[in-house]
């Protein structure tokens, strides 16, 4: 096997394991780095690429919402001026670093990802606009949470996208899990666009990220696909 195919499966294989991006660099910037960023540079456009139903939740202020999983993206980022700098972001890294690709094949030559996405802004307290509204309330409050995996059973938190690839596939297993453990595990998803606040608290870094809790206590987790046996293995 050649480097060049080496490489494709490697990439392949790890946009189906964890919808995150890499570490951080000169053109992948964490939190607080690309929020100095911003103010340092002129002229700059931030684009958010997440769905438009993500974007209304909260966003960066002055950010432009042009979703990567529409299919009119490219036709959309033709609009942009390539000669200035990109700042693009998504939830937590997995679509902006693969729109910044398509960005930097387009012929934009100062494309900037923050690592982590809105997560780790979020996690680091940083500002964004268009919070949620009393009107379009999260479906589980911190308080509620805790007292979920407060249980003499095994909690099998489950925190998810709709978006995430590998999220879709590992459901299936957790709904087999939730069926046959019913006696000792109690397995719960949380939709982190819909649970921004929750996700915080609990510093969900990219998904899917997995937590067992039994009494309140946090057993084991794990970032990316698990397999049944893995999950499975933890609680017999």
């Amino acid at each position: 096997m050649n480097n060049s195919i080496a490489l494709l499966l490697l990439t392949i294989t790890l946009s189906f394991t964890s919808c995150t991006n890499s570490q951080p660099s000169e053109t992948n910037l964490d939190a607080k780095t690309f929020a100095q960023k911003i103010e340092e540079l002129d002229n700059e456009t931030i684009i958010d690429v997440r769905t438009p139903g993500e974007y209304s939740e909260g966003h960066i202020e002055n950010a432009l919402n042009i979703n990567w999983n529409d299919p009119n993206f490219t036709k959309e980022i033709q609009k942009l001026d390539k000669t200035k700098p990109l700042m693009v972001y998504c939830l937590s890294g997995g679509r902006s670093s693969s729109a910044a690709s398509k960005l930097r094949n387009e012929g934009f030559t100062n494309v900037i990802e923050l690592n982590g996405g809105m997560m780790q802004w979020r996690n680091n307290n940083l500002p964004e606009t268009n919070q949620l509204t009393k009107n379009n309330k999260e479906e589980m409050s911190v308080e509620d949470f805790k007292k979920t995996v407060n249980s003499e059973k095994y909690v099998l938190v489950d925190f998810y996208a709709e978006w995430c690839a590998p999220c879709k596939k590992m459901k299936p297993s957790l709904d087999e899990i939730s069926k046959e453990y019913t006696e000792n595990v109690t397995v719960i998803r949380i939709d982190v666009d819909k649970n921004p606040t929750i996700a915080k608290a609990m510093n969900i870094e990219g998904l899917p990220t997995l937590h067992l809790y039994k009494k309140s206590d946090l057993v084991w987790q794990k970032l990316g696909y698990v397999t049944k046996e893995e999950m499975t293995a933890q609680f017999k």
